[in-house]
């Protein structure tokens, strides 16, 4: 397995609440509070505020935008799944805008042997 998994999801007319996202989170997975700087320049309160992190898969959360991302490429463990399901539900869009353009296909990933 060569590619590090690396995927953006939206949720277009609504926002995630980041601290309840934090509670939930922090029993099964690790949560950092970032403290990135912000101004009235922002386009959509797009900086990432919160970092979750299982075993392979990390995600940065913004109200708007999850990106998923693996530092180094490998296979998916049962929490790594977990996550990811967790975070498709609540980031339900493949794209940033309800338009049929900018539209990306989650990349192929494969999960540990144990877990299927």
């Amino acid at each position: 397995m060569d590619e590090k998994y690396y995927y953006i999801r939206f949720t277009w007319w609504r926002k995630v609440d980041l601290e309840t996202v934090e509670r939930e989170m922090s029993d099964n997975f690790t949560v950092l509070r970032l403290n990135t700087p912000s101004s009235h320049i922002d386009i959509l309160g797009s900086r990432e505020k919160l970092r979750v992190k299982a075993d392979t898969l990390g995600v940065n959360l913004a109200p708007e935008r999850a990106v998923l991302y693996q530092s180094e490429a490998g296979l998916f463990t049962s929490r790594d799944v977990e996550l990811r399901r967790r975070i498709l539900e609540l980031y339900p869009r493949d794209r940033s805008t309800p338009f049929p353009m900018f539209f990306q296909d989650e990349p192929e990933f494969k999960v540990a042997p144990e877990v299927t």
